[in-house]
């Protein structure tokens, strides 16, 4: 049985304030809530962004209760959308990492998650990717810290196709929680 995604967003920490339930994707949010201090994710994976329109710094929540905005490695208390991550997927996973631009250069193949792309690959940056399986959350930072980029099914010629603002990379991992 598939359930719907469901995710609440309060305005202050612990769940406390003006509060709004969401479940489907929403490209503005300033009407429901000014700032969010906490979420609790009911069911379903989501994307919040910090901007309208699924722009800005992304934030991949997993079911849970995150009682303020440190928790989901937020940046400020801005949230001006939301979507739902789809179970399209199925249960394997594959991402291929490129060292330049248009899947140019060294490759490599991943399928588990890695706290360390550089102990683990010796790569510090990615320029362009491919995701053949899965849905996947890269990190700039090792240890799955700092700004957070969803990654699809699909191909990715150039780093600011998933969000990053420079080619970065610290580490991944796999979703597997819908």
């Amino acid at each position: 049985m598939l359930f719907p995604s469901q995710i609440t967003f309060f305005e202050e920490k612990k769940f406390q304030g003006r509060c709004y339930n969401c479940s489907s994707d929403c490209a503005d949010l300033h009407t429901h809530f000014s700032r969010c201090n906490s979420i609790r994710v009911e069911s379903g994976v989501w994307v919040i962004y910090e901007r309208p329109s699924y722009k800005g710094f992304q934030y991949i929540l997993s079911p849970g209760e995150y009682t303020d905005s440190q928790q989901w490695m937020a940046f400020s208390d801005s949230v001006k959308s939301c979507r739902a991550v789809k179970n399209i997927y199925g249960s394997s996973w594959k991402l291929r990492l490129y060292e330049r631009p248009d899947f140019g250069g060294q490759a490599v193949d991943c399928s588990d998650d890695v706290a360390s792309a550089y102990d683990t690959y010796k790569m510090r940056e990615a320029y362009s990717c491919v995701v053949t399986d899965g849905a996947w959350v890269l990190y700039d930072l090792p240890n799955y810290r700092g700004h957070q980029f969803l990654l699809e099914r699909g191909e990715y010629r150039q780093h600011i196709d998933w969000g990053a603002s420079s080619p970065g990379i610290g580490s991944f991992r796999r979703i597997t929680e819908f």
